[in-house]
């Protein structure tokens, strides 16, 4: 859902919705634990920003897949229903991957990794207030998990790269 001028929500249907959502969501985490991954086994810019338009792409491309899949499987659902989902998702994902290049070509490596968490965060943070409001549940609760789910992903992605630095670097 997103907000209208009038400060109401315009509503989506449950594919748009689901595709829209799962994309976002996707594309932020995914794209913050690769980013750290890669800075921290191979601290090339270059390397990280393949990986970002890589994600943007491919990952973008697979995902847009499993929805159609998932969505094909759910008794009842009309092709429309599947294709709106498969786009949503495909277009989000590549869409909000994309943004995490602009701070990579702006600002150091370093730099660009940090400006990109607190975008990630941000982002994560809108989505989860939209969701509690519209599902009307407590907005603390769902920023507080959705955002301690990115957390665990870029520490794991984190660790993840300092160990493949440690037993694959040549340096």
């Amino acid at each position: 859902m997103f907000w209208s001028k009038k400060k109401t929500f315009i509503k989506l249907n449950d594919s748009l919705k689901s595709g829209l959502n799962f994309g976002l969501t996707s594309g932020v985490i995914t794209t913050l634990g690769l980013m750290i991954g890669l800075l921290e086994s191979t601290g090339s810019k270059l390397a990280v920003l393949g990986g970002v338009l890589t994600i943007a792409i491919a990952d973008a491309m697979s995902d847009a897949f499993g929805i159609h899949i998932s969505e094909e499987s759910t008794d009842g659902k009309h092709p429309r229903a599947v294709w709106q989902a498969t786009i949503a998702t495909f277009l989000s994902k590549f869409v909000f991957a994309i943004t995490f290049i602009i701070p990579i070509v702006l600002f150091s490596l370093q730099t660009a990794v940090l400006i990109s968490c607190l975008w990630g965060i941000f982002l994560l943070t809108i989505l989860s207030l939209i969701i509690a409001k519209s599902n009307k549940m407590s907005p603390a609760k769902m920023v507080f998990e959705h955002l301690l789910t990115a957390t665990m992903v870029i520490v794991i992605s984190y660790y993840a790269g300092v160990l493949i630095n440690m037993f694959f670097s040549t340096n």
